[in-house]
């Protein structure tokens, strides 16, 4: 089992009887490039985590639960603390799935040792199979001594929401000659150094392809191509969650709406005295 300890299924609803499955590995994302494609979502909560595990080949806790959960107005503020908590949780919700958590800002950027003390702590903290990092041929050092210490990372290069102040906003990245090959050597940058897989983030599209065809390791687009060897969303956004969502977001559902509904009929009943009834409560033993 992918899980070093069990809970009393009988009084925690957080959990049901652990599946008997075993995990997918780095490698075996690794060998998917240029076969059926990789499905990642973001997750930051064990009951999320076991709703997509089954369907899903990786799993990222992503600094985007800075906004998602925390209501941040950016990733810049997230700590390591709330990476591990989340990280932690996701891994204890899945049995399946890779399980990668992003390294917040600040915290790997210093110098490779710097990197290397973050990324050990969240992986002992969560047993998560790998770190995400953002930059391109900067960080390619501090990738490379990652991984020759055993610690699995996934690249992110294009739109890097953790630069967001030196980019100038979340526009998407590779119009220009010289930003479309900027990235390109970025993404050979990662490559070379190890990175087992790689986020392409907001990317016009035919430079996606360019790098999918230009690295030897697996294409995560988000905002990129269909092409690309596997695709990422933030779940909220594919549910309907938020209204205001990035262009290459495709809502699946409108969860905001239905759990809108359900809680006006919910408040409707409780201010009727319709709720609770008697399915609701508890009758006096005979």
């Amino acid at each position: 089992m992918s899980t070093t300890f069990t809970l009393d299924t009988s009084t925690s609803r957080a959990h049901p009887t652990p599946a008997p499955m075993k995990r997918l590995t780095v490698p075996a994302i690794t060998a998917r490039k240029g076969k059926e494609p990789l499905v990642m979502l973001t997750a930051y909560t064990a009951r999320m985590a076991q709703l997509l595990d089954s369907h899903c080949d990786m799993l990222l806790v992503g600094d985007s639960l800075g906004q998602v959960i925390y209501g941040l107005p950016s990733t810049l503020p997230v700590t390591v603390e709330m990476m591990c908590a989340h990280g932690a949780a996701v891994v204890r919700g899945s049995y399946h799935a890779v399980v990668i958590i992003d390294l917040p800002f600040g915290s790997y950027e210093g110098s490779p040792e710097q990197a290397f003390a973050t990324a050990s702590r969240v992986l002992a903290e969560t047993g998560a199979a790998g770190v995400k990092l953002e930059g391109g041929e900067t960080m390619a050092e501090t990738v490379a001594f990652l991984t020759r210490r055993g610690i699995p990372v996934m690249g992110h290069v294009g739109l890097t929401p953790q630069a967001v102040n030196a980019l100038g906003g979340y526009g998407a990245r590779g119009r220009s000659n010289a930003e479309h090959a900027q990235i390109i050597d970025d993404a050979r940058a990662i490559a070379e150094a190890g990175a087992f897989s790689m986020v392409v983030e907001g990317v016009v599209e035919p430079l996606a392809r360019e790098i999918v065809a230009a690295v030897g390791c697996p294409v995560i687009g988000i905002g990129a191509s269909a092409e690309c060897d596997g695709q990422v969303l933030v779940i909220d956004d594919m549910l309907g969650m938020f209204e205001r969502t990035a262009r290459f977001v495709k809502r699946y559902e409108d969860f905001a709406g239905r759990i809108s509904a359900a809680v006006e009929t919910y408040a409707g009943e409780v201010r009727a005295r319709e709720f609770p009834g008697p399915e609701q409560v508890y009758a006096p033993k005979p």
